[in-house]
């Protein structure tokens, strides 16, 4: 115990240097703007006045039960008994430890912070002055509120912890403290919670192993051809650009589930490219430069490489919006180099934003603007942090209650350390995908100006083939479905995939893990589309492969990484996607 308590002052000392180097808070992106609290203020003073009833209603309910059950709770410990009163209802995860359902006090303080939860949630429901988007955001954020205030993320009412820390007399505590300080140390004063072991995985070493080559280089993006497999290949070849977002190596997490490696198997010349990961100097980089000097300069070095005139590309997420602007603007120009297009999880209409709709709003992007101002980049800070508020309870209370009250190591979980390895965004492209995409929806209105064109998503006329996923909280599936069916191609395929944004998308055959939807209906309607669509098990990749050998020609001699005018530059996965640039 002494020796506990001296560590103890010594990460004291620790935390108060590391939290000394924290960044001047931006306020706006510390919650919603002032109108919003305005107009749920306004919404329930005017339905206090209009429908009394109902909110008395409201109110008795729930004193009624938070009294009925301490009531019980307090016959219950006059009887001597210690037990807690009966307690149905559903299983709540957070709350797994026998203790909450068997001990007195723990019992009460879950029961109690559920009745009201479910009297917060009732309250904000029953609003109905409020409009679709104040009201989705005034959800969001009282749901945030309800999560924070889980008895589970306090020490002194977590069972889980309180038992560890007896049982090591105080060590697991010291421990979670030295946890705690050693992420905000990481984070020059920003509290950001480790998800997986940062020294289990080395890039190109143990994951994102797959072999190949940089073959072109950039101040964009590295361009990496990976290596035959088979003794012959089709013609034309397949090029993906993923999300500038992440880094590419989601598709390559370890042989038995790469996307990259089942791709080449199959017989096909795959290239990849890899994103800059951009610091302050590319703060006026903006969608037009990622268009000309990325995905134009792409497709051309493959065409070059390859000698094809055609070539079939991939974009996943944001990366397959700005490949469907691409194919916009090169029907503009009568230009033919992409024979076929896959969509993996893109969104080309952003009318419903979704879970996103509490970020979207002026408050918010204002304040990104200002950030980005002073920053020169989006941050992956405040990127990380946008996405793992989507999914609190598993992405921020569950971790930081492993790591800092149990004080556990974190996990060498592959999928944890990608998504841990975030990147940054240049100030300018940014600003121009939230005003002009995500809030202006200007692709599938008035039209986005791409190099000076105006180009529209009528304009993607290509083959394609677009999946999305079935639970997926970031581009859901209702949304992609309503971009492809305004897209001009005559020949589309729509295929919906069990899961989420990652797991429905890297979801190898061999696991036969999530299957996946079809449907003979018409692109148009999503709900008849669903109504008549057909369950296959098992992954979604084989019925892919298939469609893609179709539009990718004869077989020819498998292709060597390289050629005569673009010589390897260094193996892959090259240079840039290990790159973490300092703010």
């Amino acid at each position: 115990m002494a020796e506990n308590l001296k560590k103890i002052e010594g990460l004291s000392q620790r935390l108060i240097a590391a939290l000394a180097q924290k960044r001047a808070p931006n306020t706006a992106l510390e919650g919603p703007g002032q109108d919003l609290y305005l107009k749920a203020s306004a919404a329930y003073i005017k339905e206090l006045a209009d429908n009394p009833a109902r909110i008395l209603e409201q109110q008795v309910n729930y004193w009624g039960k938070a009294m009925k059950h301490y009531v019980e709770a307090q016959q219950a410990l006059a009887r001597g008994t210690l037990a807690p009163p009966a307690d149905p209802g559903p299983k709540d995860p957070r709350f797994s430890n026998p203790l909450w359902d068997t001990h007195p006090y723990f019992n009460f303080i879950k029961q109690q912070y559920l009745i009201s939860s479910k009297a917060i949630e009732e309250s904000v429901s029953g609003l109905d002055m409020l409009d679709e988007v104040d009201r989705r955001r005034l959800d969001y954020f009282s749901k945030q509120i309800v999560n924070l205030m889980a008895p589970t993320n306090f020490l002194a009412t977590n069972p889980d912890a309180l038992e560890r820390a007896v049982a090591t007399e105080g060590e697991s505590l010291v421990q979670g403290l030295e946890n705690l300080v050693r992420d905000i140390e990481a984070n020059k004063g920003d509290l950001v919670i480790t998800l997986a072991d940062r020294d289990a995985f080395r890039v190109g070493e143990n994951i994102g192993t797959s072999e190949g080559s940089v073959v072109f280089r950039n101040h964009m993006f590295e361009l990496i051809q990976y290596a035959p497999k088979t003794e012959t290949v089709h013609q034309t070849p397949l090029l993906i650009f993923p999300p500038w977002i992440n880094k590419f190596y989601i598709m390559d997490l370890k042989p038995q589930n790469s996307l990259i490696k089942w791709i080449v198997e199959q017989g096909f010349t795959l290239f990849v490219v890899a994103w800059k990961n951009p610091d302050r100097d590319y703060a006026d980089i903006g969608m037009d430069d990622y268009v000309r000097d990325g995905y134009l300069q792409a497709i051309s070095k493959v065409k070059a490489i390859t000698g094809e005139r055609q070539i079939n590309t991939v974009g996943y997420c944001i990366a397959g919006t700005t490949l469907s602007l691409v194919l916009a603007l090169l029907d503009k120009h009568k230009d033919k180099s992409v024979k076929s297009a896959t969509f993996f999880t893109t969104l080309t209409d952003f009318s419903d934003q979704g879970e996103f709709t509490a970020f979207l709003q002026d408050d918010f992007v204002d304040g990104l603007e200002e950030q980005c101002k002073a920053d020169g980049i989006l941050s992956s800070y405040f990127m990380t942090r946008t996405f793992s508020y989507l999914r609190s309870n598993d992405l921020i209370y569950q971790p930081a209650i492993r790591s800092y009250m149990l004080g556990e190591a974190p996990p060498a979980f592959d999928l944890l350390f990608w998504n841990g390895d975030s990147t940054n965004l240049p100030g300018k492209m940014a600003m121009e995908y939230l005003r002009g995409l995500c809030q202006g929806n200007a692709f599938a209105e008035d039209g986005f100006e791409v190099m000076g064109d105006l180009v529209k998503v009528s304009g993607v006329k290509v083959p394609l083939f677009a999946v999305a996923c079935e639970k997926d909280h970031i581009a859901p599936w209702l949304a992609s479905f309503n971009g492809v069916a305004q897209m001009g191609a005559r020949d589309r395929t729509f295929v919906l995939s069990e899961s989420g944004h990652v797991a429905g998308i890297i979801n190898p055959p061999s696991r036969l893990k999530y299957g996946h939807y079809t449907s003979t209906a018409p692109i148009a309607d999503p709900e008849a589309w669903r109504a008549g669509s057909e369950f296959h098990p098992g992954s979604w990749w084989p019925r892919w492969g298939a469609w893609l050998a179709e539009r990718s020609g004869k077989q020819v001699p498998a292709r060597q990484p390289g050629a005569e005018d673009y010589p390897v530059l260094c193996p892959a996965p090259g240079l840039y996607v290990r790159e973490k640039p300092e703010l």
